[in-house]
């Protein structure tokens, strides 16, 4: 096995059902206000809705959390996802908030109903928010999601809060509309670093496993298990804080797309505007990449990209017998290897058996990596216990 040590200091459609909850409408596990059910978790949420501990509730279709409505979900329950591709997904709108706060003990579950669950069976979480984005000086600091164009997301309000997201794990998610628009496993559009997210576990999905456009959150502790994209994409200005990001993919898990990466990073969104004020400045406290499928090609392990800044400690990029990274990691907007790749020297240290980079100060094509010697081989996996998943 090949181990590398690295560390950078700066481096649709939608269904709309016709409900309208009111506060009387809580969800139990039944029929309780004549158009929600547990069976039938779908529309318009405009006011206050319940999902209670302990209980399965199946999501129908896209749910919708409009401005000034709340979605709380207690510990322990288990959102079961219509496996209906682009159509079934939940949306926290601006103004919007979802309160998910479970445990360790008594994590909240969002995965597919299928009896032979996928990748791609039902949309994922999206939170819209009001934080700052990329844009031209003088532009409005707006942009309209990805998945549904009729529905914006950004603003002025840096510290904006979207609600508290612990302890979740997100399954089977990421369906494609096309190779322009996915859905992803949790997707952060411009959300506010007064939003909370944490402990979280995405499996198993089709496209990126987690995106962020724009915004100020910090996360912490993300887990990131056979993402067929990228484990981790930062584009459209996003300037937070990420610790504790640990991403892998499985001896056996083969799907890709064209160009998988471990992390991905674009300074304004997907380089469209490369005079954009206000590009991806992010920082990352703790990385772990590993690629163990046999024969399969990672494109880069790291690739920071079109007028971005990445700020990243003590990553660690992991190589198992028979796979794959073209670049471990890439400055240059290309699919295919890149001559940059060579500017990060790895130096063996047979002391320890690992791979330590020399230190480089690199700068090509508006993108920014400083890189220094990593010191605790990458991200914690003990955190992630509470998901049961085997290291």
């Amino acid at each position: 096995m090949k181990k590398i040590i690295l560390s950078a200091i700066v481096v649709s459609s939608l269904f709309l059902g016709s409900c309208s909850l009111s506060n009387e409408d809580e969800v139990s596990g039944g029929n309780t206000g004549g158009e929600v059910t547990a069976q039938n978790l779908a529309g318009n949420l405009t006011t206050d809705l319940t999902l209670k501990s302990g209980l399965d509730y199946t999501l129908t279709g896209a749910l919708l959390v409009k401005s000034g409505a709340t979605l709380t979900i207690e510990p322990g329950v288990r959102v079961k996802a219509l496996a209906g591709g682009t159509d079934v997904y939940i949306l926290v709108e601006k103004g919007g908030k979802i309160m998910a706060d479970g445990t360790a003990a008594n994590p909240i579950v969002f995965t597919s109903n299928a009896t032979s669950p996928k990748s791609g069976d039902w949309g994922g979480l999206i939170l819209n928010g009001k934080a700052p984005l990329s844009r031209q000086n003088g532009a409005n600091s707006n942009s309209t999601t990805e998945v549904n164009t009729a529905i914006e997301y950004g603003g002025d309000v840096a510290n904006d809060n979207s609600g508290v997201l612990n302890y979740i794990k997100l399954e089977y998610t990421g369906a494609r509309i096309d190779d322009e628009a996915e859905h992803n496993g949790l997707t952060l559009n411009a959300v506010g670093s007064g939003t909370t997210i944490s402990n979280i576990a995405i499996l198993n999905g089709d496209d990126d496993a987690i995106e962020f456009f724009g915004g100020t959150v910090n996360v912490t502790n993300i887990l990131a298990v056979n993402a067929k994209d990228d484990m981790f994409d930062f584009t459209q200005g996003y300037v937070g804080t990420c610790t504790n990001l640990y991403g892998i993919r499985e001896n056996g898990f083969t799907a890709v797309t064209r160009d998988p990466r471990g992390v991905e990073a674009d300074g304004n969104l997907d380089g469209n505007t490369p005079s954009d004020i206000n590009q991806s400045n992010f920082t990352i406290n703790g990385l772990t990449i590993i690629n163990n499928a046999d024969g399969v090609k990672m494109t880069d392990g790291i690739k920071i990209r079109r007028g971005a800044t990445a700020n990243i400690t003590n990553a660690y990029l992991v190589l198992g017998s028979g796979a794959i990274f073209s670049d471990v990691v890439d400055l240059t907007d290309s699919r295919g290897d890149a001559n940059d790749a060579t500017n990060i020297t790895a130096i063996g240290n047979p002391a320890n058996g690992l791979d330590v980079t020399s230190i480089k100060n690199t700068t090509t094509g508006g993108a920014t990596v400083n890189l220094t010697e990593g010191t605790t081989g990458g991200a914690d996996a003990s955190v992630f216990s509470w998901t049961g998943y085997k290291f």
